[in-house]
């Protein structure tokens, strides 16, 4: 029989105790051939080849952990915990708490602690509070588990029976306190998750024929258009086909800044409309915008351990049966080979046994991993698990690539130089007009400096003409003008020594050279290269700041990569490199240095990214290769996402660290005052879910973002680099020459 996946929310699963139980039930079935837990969100995947899941869910019923099938990814029914009014959820915790106090504060004032009315104040708040603990406590010796469940039903049997009714009932109500709180704590971390799901609106404005309908967004097929007015969430990924606004894209990229959309642009489903009316093709269904990916990989992170994680699981194994059988000493030893008293000495077990759960320690690795994650999320960091999250703080260098990393990945010009006394200006507008009608990426770069200098009107020249992959010409106002590379003007003998001089500066920057001349003599140079991001500048040296040293690996030659590298501030450059040579670079630099990252396109630089410690994909809102592939995925074209993460991740390891020193230190005092007499129930209550609610809150912390006053990043998505056009060499043809450190600005002549 074929296998099925079941899909179960488990409403009473919270951490690994119910996970444990779980696992003991469903395992031992030979139709089940594999379980998967999402403990954050409870819910649980069985694959198996049962014909019908009902053996399955009479299993997860029996453990009384409130199990219902989901259907469609939605749960099956409204109806949890959380969504319960306060007085259903917390009356019976707050009547048990008053009948243990009554209990306790009648024992004080008549000094009886087993009169008829202090057994039955404690009795009913054991009835109220306990009855749940005690029932899983039951479940849990029935499958041989040692959970807290076990170990808090001991504490509350073994205090009746010694006689400490007051303290039976305030252990009962404390631990019910206890656990509602540590609920609602990790409560917030789901939410975190939660938030994410939550930003794409349900229902989406749909065109049929001239008409606009409000329809359940999932059922919005690929290729219809929506609507989306000013100041509401794009519902699905799309293209731009009517309209121009501004887009908050901060859920996805995690950009400071509105940034501009118009016809062709790409809309990420969950980032919010400006002030203007966009009419969108769809180009994604709801299960596969961009935004479903990012959740979905942060929930399939959640069920790979990270190394923390693992070392706590492994450590708890153990610990927990150890001091189990070190309290069952502490309670016959000394009555049977000192004569002590038992009652004294079972008490002092039973605060052992309290102690010995866990919980702390094991609950701490989870969230703070899972907040991590989130918190990465929110800043347009896709991490691909745990392992990864940890990893980046032991980096010590990343391996970059240049074009469309460290650079834009698209032409620019970059200088306008003035060689016959006409402005740089007029330059500039006289190139712009021959290369108008062209689509060459360089005669773009050009056209759109023009625009950006000036924009005024350009006059269209007359017989225009190609010639031959070196350049163009053409007439304006009745002069010829020729504009093409150095090559082109050489063998129009043109050139001059001053124009030799000029050619000879920018092309030993790594610039691409045109060359504006009329059959008088050269007019002008223009420098054109793939230009410096802005972000790189600051990337590289935050990097630095942080003890992460950079290197550059390109294909590109020495000339071009060592300009950028200059520009950046990259001491390390390699140039020349085919992807294999990539591949050896990073084995070379893993040898040396042991922990490296690679930082491309999550594409053409696959192999370098597999072999690094940690794979960076650069721009990968919407790419569907890159955010499946990379070990981390750079949403936005920004460099200074990576010492966010690496911070972020150091951050993590820290609170990491911290949670399992306290943990363990509480239980190692907590041990020390139980095996000496020092300590009642109440307080190992307090020890051991106080520590998890410490932790908890702990991991929390990295929820917070503190405001960025870093500006807007530089530049527009990647293009492709040049080909042959104005004399650019083959070699050029996929990697556009860089910048320099100094760009001269155009301007006017007033």
């Amino acid at each position: 029989m074929s296998t099925v996946t079941l899909r179960v929310f488990v409403e009473k699963m919270d951490c690994p105790t119910e996970e444990k139980l779980i696992r003991k039930a469903l395992e031992p079935m030979p139709e089940v051939k594999k379980l998967s837990f999402n403990l954050l969100e409870r819910e649980l995947s069985v694959e198996h080849t049962f014909p019908s899941p009902d053996a399955i869910m009479q299993k997860l019923e029996a453990l009384a952990l409130g199990p219902r099938v989901l259907d469609g990814g939605a749960r099956a029914g409204s109806d949890t915990a959380e969504s319960r009014p306060w007085l259903e959820r917390y009356g019976l915790l707050a009547a048990s708490g008053a009948a243990a106090l009554t209990a306790e504060i009648a024992a004080l004032v008549t000094g009886d602690e087993k009169a008829w009315y202090v057994v039955g104040l404690a009795l009913a708040s054991i009835a109220l509070g306990g009855l749940g603990t005690l029932k899983k406590g039951f479940i849990a010796v029935k499958s041989l588990t040692l959970n807290i469940n076990f170990l808090m039903s001991v504490a509350i049997v073994g205090a009746v029976a010694i006689g400490e009714w007051p303290e039976a009932a305030m252990v009962t109500f404390l631990f019910g306190v206890a656990e509602a709180i540590e609920a609602r704590s990790l409560e917030r971390a789901r939410d975190a998750v939660r938030e994410l799901v939550q930003m794409t609106p349900a229902r989406a404005w749909l065109r049929r024929e001239d008409a606009w309908v409000e329809v359940d967004a999932k059922a919005v097929a690929v290729g219809a258009t929506v609507r989306v007015r000013p100041g509401e969430k794009f519902p699905l990924d799309g293209e731009v086909k009517v309209g121009e606004s501004t887009v908050d894209q901060a859920p996805i990229t995690g950009e400071s800044m509105p940034v501009p959309k118009k016809v062709g642009d790409a809309i990420f489903a969950g980032t919010l409309n400006g002030e203007g009316l966009l009419e969108v093709e769809v180009t994604a269904a709801a299960g596969d915008t961009t935004l479903a990916r990012i959740v979905r990989s942060i929930q399939e992170a959640q069920s790979e351990r990270a190394p923390t994680q693992r070392f706590v699981d492994g450590f708890a194994k153990y610990y927990t049966p150890i001091v189990v059988l070190v309290a069952v000493s502490v309670a016959l030893v000394p009555p049977l080979t000192m004569n002590a008293v038992w009652t004294v000495w079972l008490y002092r077990a039973l605060v052992l046994l309290v102690v010995a759960c866990p919980c702390a320690l094991v609950i701490s690795t989870p969230v703070t991993v899972v907040s991590g994650l989130a918190a990465a999320a929110k800043r347009g960091i896709l991490i691909k698990g745990g392992v990864y999250l940890e990893e980046g703080r032991r980096l010590r260098v990343l391996a970059v690539d240049k074009t469309g990393t460290l650079t834009l990945g698209r032409p620019v010009v970059t200088d306008v130089v003035s060689l016959n006394g006409q402005s740089e200006l007029e330059v500039l507008k006289c190139a712009a007009e021959l290369e108008q009608s062209s689509d060459h990426p360089v005669a773009h770069a050009v056209t759109e400096h023009w625009k950006k200098v000036d924009g005024g009107a350009l006059r269209h020249p007359t017989e225009f003409a190609n010639i031959g992959g070196k350049g163009v010409q053409g007439k304006l106002g009745g002069t010829l003008y020729l504009l093409g590379s150095h090559r082109l003007a050489e063998e129009r003998g043109v050139c001059s020594t001053e124009t030799e001089a000029a050619l000879d500066s920018l092309e030993a920057a790594g610039k691409t050279v045109m060359v504006l001349a009329t059959e008088a003599g050269v007019i002008g140079v223009l420098g054109v290269a793939d230009a410096v991001r802005d972000s790189s500048r600051q990337a590289v040296a935050e990097l630095e700041a942080l003890g992460v040293s950079t290197v550059m690996l390109t294909g590109d030659n020495a000339t071009t990569a060592k300009a950028v590298a200059e520009e950046v501030g990259v001491a390390d450059v390699r140039a020349g490199l085919l992807p294999e040579d990539k591949v050896a670079a990073i084995r070379e630099l893993v040898a040396k240095h042991e922990h490296v990252g690679m930082v491309g396109d999550g594409i053409n630089d696959a192999p370098a990214l597999a072999r690094a410690s940690i794979g960076f994909a650069m721009g990968a809102a919407g790419t569907d290769t890159a955010i499946e592939t990379a070990d981390v995925a750079l949403m936005a074209d920004d460099l200074r996402k990576l010492p966010e993460f690496i911070l972020l991740s150091r951050k993590t390891g820290s609170i990491l660290r911290q949670n399992i020193a306290f943990a363990l230190g509480t239980k190692a005092a907590f041990l020390a005052l139980a095996a000496s007499g020092h300590a009642t129930l109440w307080m190992a209550i307090f020890a051991d879910m106080g520590a998890s609610l410490i932790v908890v809150a702990n991991g929390l912390r990295i929820l917070r973002r503190e405001p960025s006053n870093r500006p807007e990043k530089d530049g527009e998505p990647a293009s492709e680099g040049l080909s042959a056009h104005h004399g650019v060499d083959a070699c050029c043809a996929h990697r556009p020459h860089p910048g320099t450190k100094k760009q001269r600005a155009v301007t006017p002549t007033k």
